[in-house]
């Protein structure tokens, strides 16, 4: 985790939060000190609605802010403090594989089925910058257990020590690596796919569309995937600040990103809804937030998708915003619904012929 101690006052915090989390919706709404907050037709789900107004007097700095350093102690910490207890699957190893700028970290877990089940390959959020294998780690568990899938976690290269493309070099490299090696993982190697959310999302898509015909992802798993960093649409304008994902985030991870690389925020390898074809993909789920400023681009990959004739399933936790992966330790909301998100990726993998092994056990 971080590498400095937890504060006393953000333990208090995650405390109170964890025994808040029993009381009804409209006394988080009162404790917040603010009326329900409704947005583009929603209500937000009143038990993120206290951590937002916690963490907005708590936090007064962007998520790269004031370094990029502090922004990713801050991350592991919040991704700490807020994921409530650990689920428990069959299995958790650490390890590393080969990658192009050196070994990989990686985190597999295993589900407690004993037949070979699909192998989601799982690229961690955080704008390319911030994140790892700790701060994803409750995730992946709830992927896992309730999906029934073993879960390779993927510690990438981050910017802006490592700009484009070397996060997606190494995802490419650990869905190869993990193809080469789902039988020893005890998967199924005809089902190994691909996720992530966020700039993971992105990765996922991104590597969905540049494999394709060339051993692609059985399936892809996108959570608010970042589809388009260059225009603006509605959800940007009505979430862009105050929702855990501001428009001053956004900047930053684009610019750490690519600086210096002389790559244009519209190359599909960048932004995958500007690829020019997106027909012939693996089949994908999309999940996107309400109260998401990635919402209405996530919504627009899902439509091209569709429309390319990529079999492509939707879903939408409509009470949350980004990142509510993390927050299923003080929202049962959102614990609800990243175990709904599992379920979902399970329901399209069963669509996904296992192989003669899988299927005999």
């Amino acid at each position: 985790m971080s590498d400095r101690p937890i504060r006393l006052a953000e333990r208090i915090e995650s405390l109170a939060a964890r025994l808040l989390v029993r009381l009804p919706g409209h006394v988080h709404v009162r404790l917040s000190g603010e009326p329900p907050v409704v947005a583009d037709g929603a209500a937000l789900d009143p038990h993120v609605q206290l951590v937002r107004a916690l963490r907005r007097k708590r936090h007064p700095h962007h998520l790269c802010e004031p370094t990029v350093r502090q922004g990713r102690e801050r991350y592991r910490r919040e991704s700490h403090l807020f994921r409530g207890p650990t689920t428990q699957v069959a299995t958790v190893r650490d390890f590393s594989i080969p990658g192009d700028g050196g070994p990989l970290r990686v985190r597999h877990y295993a589900p407690a089925e004993t037949d070979a089940q699909p192998l989601t390959v799982y690229l961690h959020g955080g704008g390319f910058t911030i994140g790892d294998l700790d701060t994803h780690d409750e995730a992946c568990r709830i992927l896992c257990r309730y999906g029934r899938v073993h879960v390779l976690s993927v510690h990438y290269r981050l910017a802006p020590e490592n700009p484009f493309p070397a996060a997606l070099d190494d995802a490419r490299a650990a869905l190869r690596w993990a193809q080469a090696h789902a039988a020893e993982l005890e998967a199924d190697p005809a089902r190994v796919t691909i996720g992530g959310d966020s700039a993971g999302g992105n990765l996922a898509a991104v590597i969905a569309i540049e494999t394709r015909g060339d051993r692609p992802p059985a399936a892809q798993l996108l959570i608010y995937p970042a589809t388009d960093a260059k225009n603006t649409r509605p959800s940007q304008q009505f979430f862009g600040q105050g929702y855990f994902l501001s428009d001053e985030d956004r900047a930053s991870f684009t610019r750490y990103y690519l600086e210096g690389t002389g790559t244009p925020e519209r190359d599909w390898r960048v932004a995958p809804l500007y690829a020019a074809d997106h027909s012939g993909l693996a089949p994908a789920l999309v999940v996107t937030a309400g109260f998401d400023m990635l919402r209405d681009e996530g919504d627009a990959y899902a439509d091209v998708l569709h429309a390319a004739g990529t079999p492509t399933r939707r879903m939408c936790a409509d009470a949350h915003g980004h990142g509510f992966l993390h927050m299923t330790g003080v929202s049962p909301g959102a614990r609800q619904a990243m175990v709904r998100v599992a379920e979902e990726w399970r329901v399209l993998l069963d669509g996904i012929g296992a192989s003669p092994t899988a299927e005999g056990g």
